[in-house]
């Protein structure tokens, strides 16, 4: 094998791929990123069994081959190299060489053949959206993701597309957020499945603002390939989470007596404040909304205490609640709508906050003192 190739695209390759590699691998093979050149492009594979991604950046291929070379030294080394254009040959040990300029490197690989296979797909499970969109949803309920390895059905965002609704709900017991949007391509209906937390965050760093992406399923397995209007797909493959979700629905509450409507940006900076004076045992902040008045207070007796007022539309009773400041400002962050509500029953029903598209997030009371 032997190519020449820009440094910069060459990093953009390496860099897409080796966040899967893990830093302690069983198998040596798993610590190597695949390289195959053909035809104008390198294509560029990393495994760790669970999850695979594959990219293709454009190089000037001499000839053709295959080998696999350890992902971080290749990238350290790359990254380092102080010209725009790099050589690489490999030789049939698999020992590779890179020569750039007056600096010249070998590094040995190990035989392509090792490498694990990628899993397959039908083509009749399929259906595709916006990538943009995708990005969306995924930062409108990740954070919302169970970190609690004991309920792993938790570990992932689950997904389902139904009558070409495609809904994403994400749980840790304490809060959910749940976001839905409509899909015209699809072959599909009637699925469901998790994805896991590792590939939700390879998704959030992939996805772009244009292109589309397409999602095909198998059995226990699912592959996003990733196109844009310039460059080569990225396809992201993964197991999928086994078990059974929970039943989401039942967490959310049918009737609330009181919705009312706030600045987002204005109760977000509020809590912020208010959370300085909360600590890890008494994480918690109160709202009392009172007529056309919302007063936000945190009191934490060994660090301090904090109120302040913000005017609201609201005529209803007097209702106080205390949630988790920083569960509470984990959607406001992410939403854009500059007014968010809040639906609320008593003080010991979950609050449901809402905007005016398909998005609602549940939060759990914390016990007032």
């Amino acid at each position: 094998m032997k190519i020449v190739i820009a440094k910069d695209q060459f990093i953009n390759g390496l860099q897409a791929v080796q966040n899967i590699v893990g830093t302690r691998s069983t198998l040596p093979i798993l610590s190597n990123v695949l390289i195959r050149a053909e035809e104008g492009r390198l294509e560029l594979t990393a495994t760790d069994l669970d999850v695979s991604v594959v990219c293709s950046v454009d190089a000037k291929v001499e000839k053709a081959g295959a080998t696999t070379l350890p992902v971080k030294r290749l990238f350290s080394l790359i990254r380092e190299l102080p010209v725009a254009e790099i050589e690489l040959s490999v030789d049939d040990k698999n020992i590779c060489s890179v020569q750039a300029g007056a600096s010249y490197y070998k590094i040995h690989g190990l035989p392509a053949e090792e490498f694990p296979p990628l899993p397959r797909f039908k083509d009749n499970r399929k259906f595709s959206l916006p990538q943009e969109k995708l990005k969306e949803m995924i930062r409108k309920t990740s954070y919302a993701i169970s970190t609690d390895e004991a309920r792993y059905v938790l570990n992932g965002i689950f997904t389902s597309l139904k009558k070409e609704k495609l809904t994403m709900v994400a749980t840790d017991g304490r809060r959910l957020a749940l976001v839905e949007e409509d899909i015209s391509q699809s072959k599909e209906d009637g699925a469901e499945f998790i994805i896991p937390a590792k590939v939700v965050g390879e998704l959030n760093r992939l996805l772009q603002a244009k292109g589309e992406v397409e999602i095909r399923l198998n059995e226990n397995q699912v592959a996003f390939t990733l196109t844009a209007e310039k460059g080569h797909p990225v396809l992201l493959c993964s197991k999928l989470v086994e078990g059974n979700y929970p039943n989401y629905r039942q967490v959310i509450p049918t009737e609330t007596k009181e919705r009312i409507a706030l600045a987002r940006e204005e109760l977000l900076q509020a809590l912020r404040r208010a959370e300085l004076m909360t600590s890890d045992k008494a994480n918690s902040v109160k709202l009392t909304f009172s007529k056309n008045n919302l007063t936000i207070a945190a009191n934490t007796p060994e660090v301090g205490e904090g109120r302040e007022s913000i005017a609201i539309n609201y005529k209803g009773p007097e209702i106080t609640v205390a949630f988790n400041p920083s569960y509470m400002m984990d959607p406001l962050k992410v939403l854009t709508a500059d007014e968010v509500y809040i639906e609320l029953r008593d003080e010991m029903s979950p609050g449901v906050l809402k905007t005016n598209s398909p998005f609602l997030y549940v939060l759990m009371p914390m016990r007032i003192n």
